[in-house]
């Protein structure tokens, strides 16, 4: 007698119809998040007067490059920001993982005796902060953090989420069974640490990595604090900002400054100028998640225990 098989759908499949739906909604999410930047790069090649005419739009009647001319007349402190903010953001983010893995690696070992203690001093500075005032007289009075690029890094070192993604990602990826074998062997703390568990734990790192990254790199009100007035290590977002400050102020009062100031807001493109600032700002950035990405991609289902 023949068998009749019966075609068993898997559990995580979807029908077509759902499939396409699916689709369609990610790709309307992706258009909203691309679309309004490439409309910010458009309006940064418009001109003053297509802006004037018509205002805001995918078509401008007139393309120019006067905005990046303006903004690249800063001349060697444009450059030196630029490389103030790679500098911060590649030795900050190096920093900040070391720190952060040491810590939630602790954290993560059942048998370390103040494991409790150090977990919840963590948390605790989650939902209370001593506040901005005695940040501040700590790290620029007792610290002596001021025109350098550690009172730029040093007070973001570390991050008490950044912790918790860390400690959770070695609970659930790393097996406690390898760190004891790593024991037995004759491996140390930080020669397991380093050469077995964090191979292993690439995508937490890539994630904490990131975000990371992204907070040196836009990171503003800090240097504002600490390095204020100081050229040398002044970052490319807090130059920019100073930029457009002095932008708003010469439209603001350029009929109280004088003529020469008059005829410079004139010609000057204020709002594809922002535009511009902001591309300069994101462009950098961005490339940086390819990279990230891969790792993260690459390594989700690294750590799991085989029988």
């Amino acid at each position: 007698m023949q068998k009749i098989s019966k075609r068993v759908r898997p559990v995580n499949s979807v029908s077509k119809p759902v499939e396409l739906l699916f689709h369609i909604i990610l790709i309307f999410f992706c258009l909203c998040c691309v679309v309004p930047f490439v409309f910010v790069i458009i309006i940064s090649f418009t001109s003053k007067q297509s802006i004037a005419e018509i205002g805001y739009s995918f078509v401008p009647k007139e393309w120019s490059l006067e905005a990046y001319k303006f903004a690249f007349e800063m001349g060697e402190q444009l450059w030196r920001s630029y490389f103030n903010s790679f500098f911060i953001t590649i030795v900050g983010t190096v920093c900040t993982l070391v720190v952060t893995i040491m810590y939630s690696y602790a954290l993560f070992r059942k048998d370390f005796k103040f494991r409790t203690f150090f977990t919840f001093f963590c948390f605790f500075t989650m939902i209370f902060g001593g506040g901005l005032a005695p940040t501040y007289v700590v790290c620029k009075t007792v610290l002596g953090l001021s025109n350098s690029y550690a009172a730029v890094i040093i007070p973001m070192l570390l991050n008490p989420f950044n912790l918790i993604v860390m400690r959770t990602f070695f609970q659930s990826s790393v097996p406690m069974e390898l760190i004891d074998a790593a024991a037995i062997d004759g491996s140390g703390e930080y020669s397991t640490l380093f050469r077995i568990v964090v191979p292993i734990s690439k995508p937490g790192i890539a994630t904490v990595g990131l975000l990371t990254a992204l907070a040196y790199w836009n990171e503003w009100f800090i240097p504002q604090l600490y390095v204020m007035g100081d050229a040398k290590h002044m970052p490319l977002q807090y130059l920019l900002m100073e930029m457009q400050k002095k932008v708003d102020f010469l439209v603001k009062n350029s009929s109280m400054i004088g003529a020469d100031a008059a005829s410079i807001v004139k010609t000057m493109p204020q709002n594809s100028l922002r535009m511009a600032l902001v591309v300069m700002i994101v462009i950098p950035i961005a490339f940086a998640y390819p990279f990230f990405q891969r790792y993260i991609i690459a390594g989700l289902t690294i750590g799991s225990v085989k029988g």
